[in-house]
């Protein structure tokens, strides 16, 4: 008979009843979560897990939370470097980053896009050179969530310039607390500063942090790539009405901390649902041409949270990743783009005032300059068409003259 979610809750709640105790620290009572198996019941009991099915995970994550208990952290750490460690790290690099990734104790960021390879992730020019047992890293990477205060960090870069530009990258796992890493925030049009660009300067890496095989980071790299896409939708969490004590005031600040580098980010998605309250308090709502764009914009919102509702679904079956992740973000760009446009109609010029009497009309002056992020974070437009075309449509690949060069030899 096939385990149900039923299972999973029942089997998890035997657990935490006898486990739970509020009046441990936050490290403590994470380090007894990671020992049962349930941190990650997906991955197999060698590695912290139960060998269940790839919903599991937020199945008993979702249990333990309604019980009043806490799960595994926020961050990059859970979502991105623990389950690309789990697919291609050595056994070594596993028994000495999983267990402390799980508990929170390390946290993590990622170093992938540079000033000349964001969409085109596998032109990077960060360079790694072998030096015996170590590789000395050197260039710039940029847009680095949490690089200010992160720990570790997964890191692309180019280790042999003589091969095809997909070939020639290795993927390392960086210590963020040595000599050469140099973090500076970076300053956005809307005056937060969730990103960082990073400085690596002769940045010395040991050859046992080499995650796969040297050469093998373009296909590591699109791995922690599809993980992404699941964990962009995974930055909030909620705890019990009912949860209180010493782990969970810790896992509350703890989130909290984590979630102002994300405060503008509803913001950066248009605000939909502040459309209705503001065309009822507006003369411009009255408008027929503003009523119609606003019933668009309403309707491509409802039908994009379906779409995102089929690759949750998905994602939670373990099914690889599909066609929903490239056309729901596509589907949250022109959400954006519309929200920006019914707002700034609905507004008028105070839509331009940061410091009105209105508060509502500071929200939607941040609406307004942030939502051209939403079209460029996570893979841009034009990479989601590409996808879609080359991989669900069929159609041919995008000419590449640098297909098959020498890295060194292709025009940058």
């Amino acid at each position: 008979m096939p385990l149900t979610e039923a299972d999973v809750e029942r089997d998890v709640m035997a657990w935490f009843n006898d486990a739970w105790d509020p009046d441990l620290s936050l490290l403590e009572w994470r380090e007894r979560l990671v020992a049962s198996g349930w941190a990650a019941p997906s991955w197999t009991e060698d590695w912290f897990g139960r060998g269940l099915p790839a919903w599991s995970d937020r199945t008993a994550h979702s249990a333990i939370r309604q019980a009043g208990g806490v799960a595994t952290p926020l961050g990059g750490g859970v979502g991105l470097a623990a389950p690309t460690m789990y697919d291609h790290a050595s056994d070594d690099l596993k028994r000495k980053y999983l267990r402390k990734t799980l508990t929170g104790e390390l946290t993590w960021c990622q170093l992938f896009s540079e000033p000349g390879a964001g969409s085109d992730l596998a032109g990077l020019q960060a360079t790694a050179q072998r030096d015996g047992d170590e590789w000395i890293v050197n260039g710039q990477k940029v847009w680095n969530t949490s690089a200010d205060h992160a720990d570790m960090a997964i890191l692309v870069a180019r280790s042999d310039w003589d091969a095809p530009k997909h070939a020639g990258m290795t993927y390392f796992l960086l210590d963020m607390h040595q000599p050469g890493v140099e973090v500076r925030p970076i300053r956005q049009m809307n005056d937060h500063a969730s990103f960082n660009e990073v400085f690596l300067n002769d940045v010395r890496i040991p050859h046992e942090n080499v995650v796969a095989e040297v050469g093998s980071g373009w296909g590591v790299a699109r791995g922690t790539l599809a993980h992404e896409r699941s964990y962009a939708g995974n930055r909030s969490v909620k705890f019990a009405e009912n949860a209180s004590g010493r782990v969970v005031d810790e896992a509350r600040q703890e989130a909290a901390e984590y979630n102002k580098t994300y405060k503008w980010y509803p913001q950066r998605q248009g605000r939909v649902d502040l459309v209705t309250e503001r065309a009822q308090n507006t003369v411009a709502g009255r408008d027929p041409v503003n009523r119609q764009d606003m019933m668009r914009l309403l309707s491509l919102h409802r039908t994009a949270e379906w779409t995102a509702g089929r690759a949750k679904a998905a994602r939670d079956l373990g099914r690889p990743p599909g066609s929903e992740g490239s056309i729901g973000k596509l589907a949250l760009s022109e959400v954006a783009r519309q929200s920006n446009h019914v707002h700034g109609s609905l507004s008028g010029a105070t839509g331009m005032l940061s410091q009105t009497d209105d508060p509502l009309d500071a929200t939607v002056a941040e609406i307004l300059i942030s939502t051209p992020a939403q079209s460029i974070a996570g893979g841009t437009d034009e990479i989601q068409h590409n996808i879609l075309g080359e991989n669900v449509l069929g159609l041919p690949k995008e000419p590449a003259p640098d297909r098959g060069k020498p890295f060194r030899e292709v025009g940058r």
